[in-house]
């Protein structure tokens, strides 16, 4: 009997590259290329080509667990599991209120368990305190496109533009080893006759690629494009009748701009005046160019002025809201772009709505059928509710997400965990923050279930089932719908991923993110939907039977490309926001001389809960390092392959010595995909940008010191 072939979609990065699962008659499944899908047009990473082997049952749980009174965490049935999570979730909000429960969500969750998961805190739990590690990868870009844009989509054109642009910068990316098939678009640029331009304080596999490379000191992202902004003005290179026709607040911008000189942004950055002009001349001669940022310059306490900054450029130039140009962010988890539209970010509703917008409320409170004054403020964001961990909230829900090794100030993070008086978590593995939970529920993930992703460019997918999941496993869904009537709420919670997507349309409608006009129909038969994808008819009359008449209004084909016509302004101007350079949060100084950034290696991801799991990454990536530059590593004394201590205010982490002049001497690199010792993340500078609430993860002072072996 032949084995059922099912189209389906990575479970990893943002690309969510196209794939085929076929199951075997041993139980395991086979990854195959999708050709068809054209984002990938079949090309797998390392991470996707092996990510069944996650699936298999001696990686994965396959049993609730409860920690006993000896302390140990033990077997358990469902029910016992879920009333203790009850129990305990319904004591601390007698004793202390509803604001006493907390919520952390993952950029990792389907629309559908986001939009569950938020809906479970506000309507069930009636509390504030959600939100999700996305808040640590794309916030500052998004707030910087909405005060520009009015909108907020990763990329507001589809990767398959790339190409066909005369220039793209690259801001802060190595997607050579974060998103390896999407390399191809940036190679068929160049062989188009485009130009690459990297920025990276490291000569990364990317940089490696790129016709320049810039390799400032990290955390000077913002001068650097303050600079170049300059330059244009400068070298009467502004596209005045594009300001005046399609933008607002150029003035204050312009007059920011020219405080920041070339010599001046070279003495910042490191970056030199010829430099700064060849990238000016590059970006500014062809018919079309793009910016795209990634982590560098977004994980900064300056995040969202730097983000704005680069898109001020674009703005000046003409380059946004015309084809083959623009600004995106190249968005970095699964669902990070669909994880922060539905709800589960700390001061958000479903369908991209702001949570303190009383239209907003109202709407999403009537589909909820619940009262509109009933639903919780803003919460705290991501770091600010794990710091008050143990204080203020002191039971937690957790789904998805492993902040023991992906939060800033990581040991401090871990020892707020573990003050809780009760922690639940829901997760495929036991991971370092599942191990210390008091209840941990195995639930199924991506290919035993169906849900939708949107991936960078805005494009929603339909993820497909193509296994059953061990005995015992149950769906985030079913979790929270278990919980809820535990609680008291016996509707409103299905546990159907398509029943939940239907009434995901219904909050969405009329929203940025307007999803009401995407069926799980339609993504079975096309490549995605773009959002926004408004209802062809009114949104209570949206139903299948709509898509079949052939009387009925014409389907609405998606929004690939946006800001074509106008910005999603009240007047439909884009805005320049003035904005000047200022220092990192925490500066090198005598006592800890050295910066420190992070970042990804390409057979790893994220805090690696599931990657490390898989026997041919760990060969290719067994282990954390510190990359120095070779006059570094003289002064320290330390030879390749030496322990090296790397020490910040915050803790210490020991790692291999990995020695190469592809890194500034100013400068050493951490990944940040370990625990223990090497956990890069015990250094980092919660350090937040007062709009996105974005720790600065990617600069702060450290020492580094020789390790008695």
């Amino acid at each position: 009997m032949q084995s059922t072939v099912t189209p389906t979609h990575c479970p990893y990065c943002a690309l969510q590259c196209g794939m085929n699962l076929t199951p075997a008659p041993d139980g395991t499944v086979e990854v195959s290329e999708r050709a068809d899908f054209p984002v990938n047009r079949g090309a797998l990473c390392g991470k996707g080509r092996t990510a069944a082997a996650v699936l298999a049952p001696g990686v994965r749980l396959t049993s609730p667990l409860v920690r006993d009174e000896g302390g140990t965490l033990v077997p358990a049935s469902w029910d016992e599991a879920l009333d203790r999570i009850a129990a305990e979730l319904d004591r601390t909000r007698a004793q202390y209120g509803p604001d006493a429960l907390g919520v952390f969500g993952g950029g990792g969750l389907t629309n559908e368990k986001a939009y569950t998961l938020g809906k479970f805190a506000r309507v069930v739990l009636g509390t504030s305190q959600i939100d999700y590690n996305g808040r640590f990868c794309m916030s500052s870009a998004a707030a910087a496109g909405i005060k520009a844009f009015g909108l907020d989509r990763g990329l507001p054109f589809p990767l398959e533009d790339i190409p066909k642009s005369g220039c793209v910068i690259l801001v802060g990316s190595n997607l050579a080893e974060t998103m390896p098939p999407s390399l191809r678009f940036f190679t068929e640029l160049r062989e188009n006759g485009g130009t690459l331009i990297v920025i990276d304080p490291r000569r990364t596999k990317t940089a490696e690629q790129a016709d320049l490379h810039l390799a400032p000191r990290p955390g000077t992202d913002l001068a650097l494009a303050l600079g170049l902004l300059h330059l244009v003005i400068a070298e009467g290179r502004v596209d005045e009748e594009y300001v005046r026709e399609r933008t607002a607040g150029w003035e204050d911008a312009r007059a920011a701009a020219m405080a920041h000189w070339p010599e001046y942004v070279e003495r910042i950055t490191g970056v030199s005046v010829p430099q700064l002009r060849q990238t000016v001349r590059l970006f500014c001669e062809p018919e079309s160019a793009m910016v795209l940022t990634a982590r560098g310059p977004e994980q900064q306490s300056k995040g969202t002025d730097t983000v704005g900054a680069w898109i001020n450029l674009c703005l000046a130039t003409g380059r946004a809201g015309r084809p083959l140009s623009g600004y995106g962010c190249l968005t970095g988890q699964g669902n990070g772009q669909g994880g922060r539209e539905h709800g589960q970010k700390a001061d958000q509703l479903p369908g991209y709505r702001k949570l303190d917008d009383p239209a907003a409320r109202a709407h999403v409170a009537e589909v909820w059928g619940v009262d509109p004054d009933s639903l919780p403020g803003p919460g705290r964001s991501a770091y600010e509710l794990l710091d008050a961990l143990g204080s203020d909230i002191r039971s937690l829900l957790l789904m998805a997400s492993n902040p023991v090794v992906s939060a800033p100030r990581a040991a401090h993070v871990e020892e707020r965990i573990r003050s809780l008086d009760f922690l639940a978590v829901c997760d495929v593995v036991l991971s370092e923050t599942a191990a210390l939970a008091d209840v941990v529920l195995p639930v199924t993930q991506w290919a035993e279930e169906t849900g939708t992703t949107t991936n960078l460019e805005g494009r929603v997918l339909l993820r497909r089932r193509a296994v059953t999941p061990p005995d015992g496993i149950r769906s985030d869904l079913e979790v929270l719908h278990e919980l809820a009537a535990r609680l008291g709420v016996e509707k409103g919670f299905p546990t159907d991923p398509e029943e939940v997507f239907e009434e995901l349309r219904r909050a969405s409608a009329g929203g940025a993110a307007d999803y009401s006009g995407i069926t799980y129909r339609r993504l079975a038969e096309e490549d995605g939907v773009f959002w926004p994808c408004p209802a062809a008819v009114e949104t209570a009359d949206v139903s299948e039977d709509a898509f079949d008449d052939e009387e009925a209004p014409a389907v609405h084909p998606g929004t690939p490309r946006l800001f074509l016509d106008r910005f999603a302004t009240p007047d439909g101007r884009a805005r320049f926001v003035p904005v000047s350079h200022r220092a990192i949060a925490e500066e090198p100084d005598d006592e800890y001389p050295v910066l420190l950034t992070t970042g990804r290696v390409v057979a790893q991801y994220q805090s690696g809960a599931q990657t490390r799991r898989v026997a041919e990454l760990n060969a290719a990536a067994p282990g954390p390092f510190v990359e120095l530059h070779p006059r570094l590593a003289a002064r320290l004394g330390a030879a390749e392959g030496d322990p090296v201590a790397v020490v910040s205010r915050r803790g210490r982490a020991v790692a291999p010595a990995r020695i190469t002049d592809a890194i500034r001497p100013d400068t050493v690199f951490m990944p940040f995909h370990w625990p223990g010792e090497g956990r890069a993340n015990t250094l980092t500078n919660p350090a937040l940008d007062p709009t996105s609430r974005m720790p600065e993860f990617k600069a702060c002072a450290v020492r580094l010191e020789t390790v008695e072996t």
